[in-house]
C-alpha cells in the first residue's frame, strides 16, 4: 500500500466497498470503513471524506442503495446495500483486477 494509508485508488475503494456489502450484508458508512480498515490489517484507512463521496458515487451508478436506518448506538444512521447491478459489477471488477495482478506480477517476477 501507498506510503500514506488515504491514497486509494477510486476503483481499488469501489471494489472494496463492494465486496464489503457482499459479505457483510447491509451496513452504514462508518462501520463500512472500519470492515475494510479490519480486513486490510490497518494498511488502508478512510475518513469521513473518503468513504461518503465514494458511497455516493456508488449509489449514483445504482451499484448499492440505501436506506434511513438505526446504527448500533441508536443513532439515525444511512445503511447501504448491494443492488443487482453491484453484483455484477463485483464480477466484472474482480476480473479486471486479476487481469492488473496477473499482469503486476509478470513484471514483477524475475526475469529468465
Amino acid at each position: 500500500m501507498p506510503e500514506n494509508k488515504s491514497d486509494v485508488l477510486q476503483g481499488t475503494l469501489d471494489l472494496m466497498v463492494l465486496k464489503t456489502l457482499e459479505s457483510m450484508g447491509a451496513l452504514h458508512g462508518y462501520g463500512i470503513a472500519r470492515r475494510i480498515e479490519q480486513v486490510s490489517g490497518n494498511a488502508v484507512s478512510l475518513n469521513q471524506g473518503t468513504i461518503y463521496p465514494a458511497l455516493l458515487r456508488l449509489e449514483q451508478r445504482r451499484w448499492v442503495r440505501s436506506e434511513w436506518g438505526t446504527s448500533e448506538t441508536g443513532r439515525r444512521a444511512r445503511f447501504y446495500s448491494l443492488t443487482r447491478r453491484g453484483r455484477k459489477q463485483i464480477e466484472q471488477e474482480t476480473e479486471n483486477w486479476e487481469r492488473v495482478a496477473a499482469t503486476m506480477a509478470r513484471f514483477l517476477a524475475p526475469s529468465n
